[in-house]
């Protein structure tokens, strides 16, 4: 029997991003509520406007983790030469799976003006930015908040909202020229750190951001590719 190949190999993810690793984790990534991100998925620019859902499950709640999403092919597929750009980073993510906490997830979110004062409504101002599953537990603790401008969910009581530290912000993919695949990476770290953002997103390098921050290799990773919509498209 056959071999089924590797898609980050047959997208060549390995070794132009990564080394070669064993997923240990689980990641889902989902953009617009319901597209769920499987690798080699053709996403439009529309759907990747916003900033996606990334649920991570894991197995320990003294975990953290680091997502990193870049572009492999900016500008271009045929001359890569900013490569690779920084579209998106979040530290000390909390790896939880204990159902008393909720489901495995994080969201950071940004409020473009300060938002009503209850939680309740700050959701709801909120709109299709965002999307949230809090227990009705965490809304009541959350009510007394004053105006929302950054939210964790689904963390434990006793932590704070400095877990999932977005350190460069979600910037949307505009793919110009040709396909572009654009890879969301997860890291393990070996505790909480401070890790400053870096002077340009261009010219990232993954692999030695890792090797840098001590981070080793991914526990998993998923890519997709997209391009640019035509007018015709958009009619």
């Amino acid at each position: 029997m056959s071999r089924v190949p590797d898609p980050l190999t047959v997208g060549r993810v390995i070794g132009e991003v990564v080394d070669n690793f064993t997923p240990s984790v689980q990641m889902d990534v989902t953009y617009n509520t319901n597209k769920q991100l499987a690798n080699g998925h053709e996403l439009m620019p529309p759907v990747i406007a916003a900033r996606p859902r990334v649920n991570i499950g894991g197995d320990d709640l003294r975990a953290a983790f680091t997502l990193i999403m870049t572009d492999l092919d900016a500008p271009s597929p045929s001359n890569p030469f900013l490569r690779e750009h920084l579209l998106w980073m979040v530290t000390d993510i909390p790896g939880i799976t204990d159902a008393s906490f909720g489901e495995n997830a994080f969201e950071v979110i940004s409020s473009l003006q300060p938002p009503p004062a209850t939680v309740n409504s700050a959701l709801s101002s909120a709109g299709g930015h965002c999307f949230f599953s809090l227990w009705r537990r965490e809304l009541r603790a959350f009510e007394a908040l004053s105006p929302l401008t950054r939210m964790v969910t689904d963390i434990p009581g006793i932590t704070d909202a400095s877990f999932g530290k977005e350190v460069v912000s979600y910037e949307s993919p505009n793919p110009a020229v040709g396909i572009h695949r654009y890879i969301f990476v997860l890291f393990k770290q070996l505790g909480r750190r401070a890790v400053s953002p870096p002077s340009s997103r261009d010219y990232f390098n993954t692999r030695r951001f890792s090797i840098e921050n001590g981070l080793g290799l991914p526990v998993e990773a998923v890519y997709f590719n997209a391009h640019r919509e035509t007018a015709a498209r958009r009619k």
